[in-house]
């Protein structure tokens, strides 16, 4: 840890700053945290619950919290992971109607779980952050804030200052010539017009990632054509074999009215989405063995040789994000549907222009057409050297553990580049980002420490280390996708190089030595008056230490994660599981 002592530091926290307070001390910590989607409502549960002399506040610029699955309301909108695991682990739903949920149940899901733990009271709704500055005399976060409502601008300050605005969330109009001059109705999956009529229609669809995969079957029945715009091939299939499934009034009873069951079911499936990680070890037998059932997979329900050429991918299962696909494939063969295949050339007034030159009119466009996924923030966040995280970025995003970025004091990030975002669970790695964060504040808060940041060193080397991995994935191969800031064969921006459960232990402790800490004054300032908190409390056990037996933690790792992953219970030798070591 570097001292890295400043003259206003020590003019203002003085050796005795502290001394007529006990050790560890909490003095105040202010929070913002960018946007109210599921990390922020995350984040303000956590601090809740474990600390006390803090405030925080959630900046959304929505009308309406969490984040995507407010802002996202296309036909046929759903999450492409089992709902029962689309949860906090903390927090389960018995009333999930299916087994991928729609975005409004998602929505609401998130919406009770703010009002069960009264969370609205730290979001302000329609407030969009507009910049950023580190104030490194002040120890503070500078933040201008813009109210959508009044267009007023908000001057506000924290000592930490957290970015949960997700990756997926600058959504964009494909670069294709033209598009401004299409006179039909332009839509876009990520700004959905819920008024738009489509009965009838002639709708062109272009794109065929996730959502473009789930729209097609959920216009189907309303649309009198369609032409859908294919520019590659890509997978589809439910993951580990986890189909749609609509539950019935008797499993929604048990899942209501015995916990255990319910858990049950949620370690099920949450297994078999952690199981499906050797898949993307490139050449594994496991990869192999997946590849010939997608392909049959894909086959049977396309029933279409000419579609199978086209659609089937030759790189492998992974490289590209699956998605479940239901129905989609079957839709594809359908006679309404029309599939183009390879780019766009150009959009007139009337429609597009393939690549051939034949021109396709539309009535209706719709643009499944993602999302920037640079990671390089909307608006200036300026770090301690007067650069902004945009320009440090420009040419790759380089975090440290998807947590943090060097150059920028008390600033985390969830879902940062190199997060767990397609290894196996989703959610639980979002968790174990908001636990690294509070560990972070805790000693902020209790100690007098003016900022902290990641080591380059730090994340250079975990970028080499990172780098070297991947070239045995099937991420690496030539596919186009979002891992790569939708590039063919660009460096992986987006994943962990490892399975979620590997990350959830890779973060689990904190590697201080990997940080530049910098303190107000004399280090150990917070050693306060001598006296412990425990002593500071009068309702306190002043000798809580003694006791019949030993049943403090184990002080090794691995005796703690064999205590923490229940070593022992289960029993894979009849191949319920995967071992992968």
């Amino acid at each position: 840890m570097a001292n890295g002592n400043t003259p206003e530091a020590s003019a203002t926290s003085a050796p005795n700053a502290r001394a007529d307070k006990s050790i560890h001390e909490e003095r105040h910590l202010r929070v913002i945290c960018i946007g109210a989607g599921a990390s922020g409502l995350l984040l303000a549960y956590k601090l809740q619950r474990s600390f006390e002399n803090f405030d925080l506040v959630l900046y959304e610029k929505n009308k309406a919290i969490s984040g995507t699955w407010h802002e996202n309301k296309y036909p046929g909108c759903a999450c492409d992971v089992p709902a029962h695991v689309y949860t906090w682990s903390f927090e389960p739903s018995p009333t999930w109607s299916s087994v991928y949920a729609g975005s409004d149940e998602i929505q609401r899901y998130f919406e009770n779980f703010a009002q069960r733990y009264d969370l609205y009271k730290y979001c302000r709704l329609q407030h969009q952050v507009s910049k950023a500055a580190w104030n490194d005399k002040r120890g503070k976060w500078e933040v201008e804030v813009t109210n959508l409502v009044t267009g007023s601008t908000v001057h506000d300050s924290c000592d930490i200052l957290i970015n949960g605005a997700g990756v997926l969330n600058a959504w964009r109009w494909p670069t294709i010539p033209g598009l401004d001059t299409f006179e039909g109705k332009l839509l876009h999956t990520a700004r959905w017009d819920t008024s738009a009529d489509l009965n009838g229609k002639h709708v062109g669809l272009i794109g065929n990632g996730s959502s473009g995969i789930q729209v097609l079957p959920a216009i189907h029945s309303q649309a009198g054509k369609i032409t859908t715009f294919i520019r590659e091939p890509t997978w589809v299939s439910p993951v580990q074999g986890i189909g749609q499934h609509i539950y019935t009034a008797e499993e929604r009873r048990t899942f209501e009215t015995d916990p255990e069951a319910l858990l049950r079911y949620r370690k099920e499936l949450e297994t078999a989405t952690s199981s499906v990680f050797p898949m993307f070890i490139a050449n594994s037998e496991v990869q192999k063995a997946t590849f010939d059932s997608m392909v049959a997979l894909m086959k049977e329900k396309l029933q279409n040789e000419a579609l199978e050429k086209l659609l089937i991918p030759k790189w492998g299962v992974g490289c590209r994000r699956i998605t479940p696909g239901i129905n989609y494939l079957e839709t594809l063969s359908s006679e309404k549907v029309e599939v183009v295949y390879g780019g766009i050339e150009r959009i007139t007034e009337k429609g597009c222009i393939d690549m051939d030159g034949k021109e396709h009119p539309v009535d209706v466009l719709i643009c499944a057409t993602g999302f920037e996924t640079s990671y390089r923030p909307r608006f200036p966040v300026i770090g301690s050297n007067g650069t902004s995280l945009d320009e440090a970025w420009a040419e790759e995003s380089k975090s440290y553990l998807g947590i943090a970025a060097h150059g920028f004091p008390n600033y985390m990030m969830f879902i940062g580049p190199n997060s767990p975002i397609g290894n196996g669970p989703v959610l639980i790695g979002m968790e174990a980002q908001a636990d690294y964060m509070l560990r972070m504040m805790d000693r902020w808060q209790t100690e007098n420490i003016h900022s902290f940041s990641p080591k380059m060193e730090a994340i250079d080397d975990f970028i080499e280390w990172k780098d070297e991995y991947m070239k045995g994935t099937v991420w690496q191969e030539d596919c186009r996708s979002w891992y790569k800031r939708n590039s063919v064969s660009g460096k992986i921006t987006a994943l962990w190089p490892g399975s979620t459960l590997h990350y959830l232990e890779a973060i689990a402790e904190t590697r201080y030595d990997d940080w530049d800490i910098k303190y107000s004054g004399n280090r150990f300032a917070y050693l306060g008056n001598g006296f412990s908190q425990a002593e500071s409390d009068m309702t306190a056990d002043w000798a809580y230490y003694i006791r019949n037996e030993d049943d403090g933690p184990y002080l090794s790792r691995g005796k703690r994660l064999k205590v923490l992953s229940k070593s022992g219970t289960v029993d894979r030798s009849a191949g319920s599981g995967s071992s992968f070591l």
